[in-house]
C-alpha cells in the first residue's frame, strides 16, 4: 500500500447513496494530476487530503489510485488554504472571502480563524456581522469534524453529518453508537442500510435482536412507501429475510416483541394470511372507516344543510342557471342533490364531464343560504386550480388543518378543535393516502357535509393506501360517476383520448386537431434528443410557449436515456446552460444553478414548502452557503445542507404530476418502459394537460400501456372494514 499528499482539484463523479467518488488529484511530487477512486465523505474542490491505497490500470480510463482508506489534513500552501476555505465548507466563507482573508493572513490564515477569529473583521469586506456568521459555522464545522472522524469508515456523507449534527447536536456520537437505527427514523436522507451499515461496523451481530427488529420495521416502511397498508405475514418474513441475510424463523420470533411494543399491530383477516400493520396505518385504517361512518349517521339536529331536503330543486337548478350560465345535466343535478343531502357523497369522473361545474353549482345553493364551506385540496396547484375555477379560495389539506412546528408538526385541527363549516369540498381525493384522509376525517365535525370529489381511474396516491378506489368499492357512501362528456370538452382531441385511452382504444391523432401530437422515434438515444428540440425549440416557435413555465416533461421511469434522470441533465443543459456570472452549486455530482426549474420532494413544515411544489432558484450565495427558491411569490430560503430536497424539475415522474395541470405536457413512450406502461399512468399524464399533450416514442409502447388495465394491488383493509364497521357504533 502507498500514500499521497495532496489537494482534491475538483470531483468527477459522487455517488450520494455509497460514497464512490472519483477525483483529480494533485499529489506533492507529481507533475500530472492524479485520478482518485474510491469511496469518501463527500470531500470537497480544495480539500487537503492524505490518502493510502494502491495503483491500477483501468482498460478504459488509463491509471488510477484506488483509495482503500484517507484522512484530511490542514494545506500546507497559501493557495491550498484558499481552496480549502472557499470550498464551501464553511458557511460565510466562499471564493471572494476565502480570497481576501488569505491575502490578509497567508499561511497563518487558519491559526487566526482557531486562535482568534475576531481579527478577520481586519479582511477588506468583512463585516462584524459576516465575522460572527463564520466563528458559529467553524465552531460547528469543528463538532462536524469530530462526528466525520466517527462516521468516515461508514461512508456517510458531509452533507448527512451535518443533518446529524443538526438534529441531535452535541448528542450526535452517543446517539449513533446507541442506536444507530435511529438515524434511519430521524432523518431524511438516511436510510436504513446506512444505519445497518454503521451498526454493524460497530460490532452489532447479523442476528441481534435490535437488528431484526429495525429490519421488519424498515420493510413494513418499504412497503408503504410501495402503496400497501399492511404487509401478509409470510411476504413480510421474506422480504425481511433478503435485506437482513437471516433465516424467517429467526425473525419471526421478533414480531412478538414489537407487537408488545406496540410498534406494530397483527390481525388476522377472514380470509388469508395474518397481516402485519406498522401501528400508525392500523389506526388510520380503522380511524377512517369509523369516522366515514359517523359522518354518514350524524343525529339529525346536527345536520348541518338539512333545510336542502325540502327545497324545490326545479327552481334551485333554474337559479343556478341565471347565475352561472349553465344548466345541470341529469347526473350533475343528481350528484347536486346527493351532496347536499347526504352528509358523505364523492362524485367521480374522467376529464370534461362536468366535476368543476357540478362543485360550482353546489357552491352557489349554498351561498344562496348563507351556509359557510371550505374547499381543499392535496397539493398547492391544485388548491390553486380550484380556487381559479370557483372563485373561492382553496387550501392544501396541510393548511386547512393547521400544522404546528412547536408541536411536533401535528395538526392543530382535530376532533377536540374540528374546523369550522357547514360543508367541506376536497378536490383531487385521488392523491389522499390513509394517513391525511384520517388527519383530514378528524377534523370534521359531526354534522358537516363532506363532498369528496376525484378521478378514481387515475394513479393513486404516492403514499400507503388506495383511499378514492377502496370508498368507492366499499359501496357504503353515495357516489355519483359523471360519464357524459360535454359538447365543449368533445372538441378536444386531449379529453376523447383519454376517455379512448380509459376505454381500452387506441388514442387518435386527428390532423385537423392542434392539441394531440405523436413524433415516433423507436430509439432512446435517438428520442432524447429529439424531445429536448421539441420542448426547447419546436414548440416555443410555433404556439409562442415558454420552455420552462409552460411546458412540462412527465416520464414513465426515472432511469435510462428517456428516464426524468438523464432528461433533467439534457433539458437542464439545453435550457439553462452555464453563462458568465450566473452562478451555480455543486456537491458530489448534484448541480444546480441560478434560472433552474425545481421541485420538493419532501413536506418542509418549516418553510411551509410541501411534496410536489415548484419553483425556481432565485439565487445562490456561495459565501453564505444559502439558495433562495421561489414558489410562486414567495421566496424560500434554503441553507446548501438542505438541497437534498430539491430535484431538477424539467422532466418529472407522472406520480409527481398527480393534481397538478400544465398548459403543455410532452410524454415519452417507448418500449423500454415496459415496466411502467400501465393504462392509468398514460391516462393520468394526458390529464395533466391543458391545452396541447405531445407523445415522442413508438405506436407499440402506447398500444402497451392501453392495454395493460392492470392495476397493482395494494395491500389495504379499508374495503372490509368499512363494511364490517357499517350499522356500530363508529366512535
Amino acid at each position: 500500500m502507498e500514500s499521497l499528499t495532496g489537494s482534491v482539484e475538483r470531483i468527477v463523479f459522487y455517488n450520494e447513496e455509497n460514497g464512490y467518488t472519483i477525483a483529480r488529484f494533485a499529489a506533492k511530487g507529481r507533475y500530472d494530476l492524479v485520478t482518485l477512486v474510491g469511496n469518501m465523505a463527500e470531500v470537497r474542490a480544495g480539500a487537503f487530503l492524505r490518502v493510502w491505497g494502491r495503483w491500477k490500470t483501468h482498460p478504459v480510463y488509463g491509471e488510477q489510485f484506488v483509495l482503500e482508506r484517507y484522512h484530511e489534513e490542514r494545506p500546507a500552501t497559501v493557495e491550498g488554504i484558499r481552496k480549502y476555505l472557499g470550498s464551501g465548507l464553511i458557511k460565510g466563507v466562499g471564493p471572494v472571502t476565502a480570497s481576501r482573508v488569505t491575502e490578509h493572513f497567508g499561511l497563518y490564515t487558519l491559526d487566526v480563524i482557531e486562535q482568534d477569529i475576531s481579527r478577520l473583521i481586519e479582511v477588506p469586506g468583512v463585516g462584524p456581522r459576516r465575522v460572527k456568521i463564520i466563528a458559529r459555522a467553524w465552531e460547528e464545522q469543528k463538532s462536524i469534524k469530530e462526528i466525520m472522524l466517527f462516521l468516515q469508515s461508514h461512508n456517510v456523507s458531509t452533507r448527512l453529518a451535518v443533518k446529524i449534527y443538526k438534529t441531535y447536536g452535541d448528542e450526535s456520537i452517543k446517539i449513533v453508537e446507541d442506536d444507530p437505527y435511529r438515524l434511519a427514523q430521524d432523518i431524511y436522507g438516511i436510510g436504513f442500510i446506512t444505519a445497518d451499515n454503521i451498526a454493524r461496523n460497530m460490532g452489532l451481530a447479523a442476528d441481534a435482536p435490535t437488528r431484526l427488529q429495525a429490519g421488519l420495521e424498515h420493510t413494513l416502511k418499504a412497503l408503504a412507501d410501495e402503496g400497501h397498508v399492511y404487509a401478509p405475514r409470510p411476504h413480510l418474513l421474506g422480504e425481511a429475510a433478503k435485506l437482513l441475510a437471516q433465516p424467517p424463523e429467526k425473525i419471526e420470533a421478533e414480531l412478538n416483541t414489537l407487537a408488545a411494543q406496540e410498534r406494530i399491530v397483527p390481525e388476522l383477516p377472514a380470509d388469508g394470511p395474518e397481516a402485519i400493520y406498522l401501528t400508525p396505518f392500523f389506526r388510520a385504517e380503522v380511524g377512517v372507516a369509523r369516522r366515514l361512518l359517523a359522518l354518514l349517521r350524524p343525529p339529525s339536529p346536527a345536520r348541518a344543510l338539512a333545510d336542502f331536503r325540502a327545497i324545490d330543486w326545479k327552481r334551485a337548478f333554474e337559479f343556478v342557471q341565471q347565475k352561472t350560465g349553465f344548466a345541470p345535466a341529469d347526473q350533475q343535478a343528481r350528484a347536486v342533490k346527493i351532496a347536499l343531502t347526504e352528509p358523505v357523497c364523492i362524485l367521480t369522473g374522467g376529464p370534461g364531464t362536468g366535476k368543476t361545474t357540478t362543485i360550482k353549482a353546489v357552491l352557489t345553493l349554498l351561498a344562496a343560504k348563507g351556509k359557510r364551506v371550505l374547499l381543499a385540496a392535496p397539493t398547492g396547484r391544485a388548491a390553486k386550480r380550484i380556487t381559479e375555477t370557483t372563485g373561492i379560495e382553496a387550501k392544501t389539506i396541510h393548511r386547512l388543518l393547521e400544522v404546528d412546528p412547536s408541536a411536533g408538526f401535528k395538526f392543530k385541527r382535530n376532533r377536540q378543535n374540528p374546523l369550522k363549516a357547514d360543508m367541506l369540498i376536497v378536490d383531487e381525493v385521488s392523491m389522499i393516502d390513509l394517513l391525511l384522509m384520517n388527519n383530514l376525517l378528524k377534523a370534521i365535525a359531526p354534522g358537516t357535509h363532506l363532498l369528496l370529489v376525484g378521478d378514481a381511474d387515475q394513479l393513486p396516491s404516492v403514499g400507503a393506501g388506495n383511499v378514492l378506489r377502496d370508498m368507492i368499492a366499499a359501496a357504503v357512501i353515495p357516489t355519483v360517476r359523471l360519464d357524459v362528456i360535454f359538447r365543449q370538452a368533445q372538441n378536444s382531441a386531449i379529453i376523447s383520448n383519454a376517455h379512448r385511452i380509459n376505454r381500452g382504444e387506441f388514442p387518435l391523432f386527428p390532423k385537423d386537431k392542434t392539441d394531440f401530437y405523436f413524433f415516433g422515434q423507436a430509439e432512446p438515444e435517438e428520442a432524447a434528443p429529439l424531445l429536448v428540440d421539441i420542448v426547447a425549440r419546436r414548440i416555443p416557435q410555433k404556439f409562442g410557449a415558454h420552455p420552462l413555465v409552460d411546458i412540462q416533461v412527465l416520464a414513465p421511469m426515472h432511469r435510462g436515456k428517456v428516464g426524468v434522470g438523464n432528461l433533467n441533465q439534457l433539458l437542464q443543459a439545453a435550457l439553462n446552460p452555464p453563462r458568465p456570472n450566473v452562478v451555480q452549486y455543486q456537491a458530489g455530482s448534484r448541480l444546480v444553478r441560478v434560472g433552474d426549474k425545481v421541485l420538493q420532494v419532501r413536506n418542509n413544515y418549516d418553510k411551509d414548502v410541501f411534496n410536489g411544489d415548484i419553483g425556481f432558484i432565485e439565487a445562490i450565495d456561495l459565501e453564505a452557503g444559502e439558495a433562495v427558491i421561489r414558489f410562486d411569490d414567495r421566496p424560500v430560503r434554503y441553507d446548501f445542507s438542505d438541497m437534498d430536497e430539491i430535484t431538477p424539475a424539467y422532466a418529472m415522474s407522472v406520480h409527481k404530476s398527480q393534481g397538478s395541470e400544465y398548459p403543455v405536457v410532452v410524454i415519452p413512450m417507448l418500449t423500454r418502459h415496459y415496466m411502467m406502461l400501465q393504462r392509468n399512468l398514460l391516462y393520468t399524464a394526458i390529464t395533466r394537460a391543458k391545452q396541447m399533450v405531445v407523445l415522442v416514442g413508438t405506436r407499440k409502447a402506447i398500444a402497451m400501456a392501453v392495454k395493460n388495465n392492470r392495476v397493482d394491488r395494494r395491500w389495504s383493509g379499508l374495503v372490509e372494514r368499512l363494511q364490517k364497521t357499517q350499522g356500530r357504533d363508529a366512535w
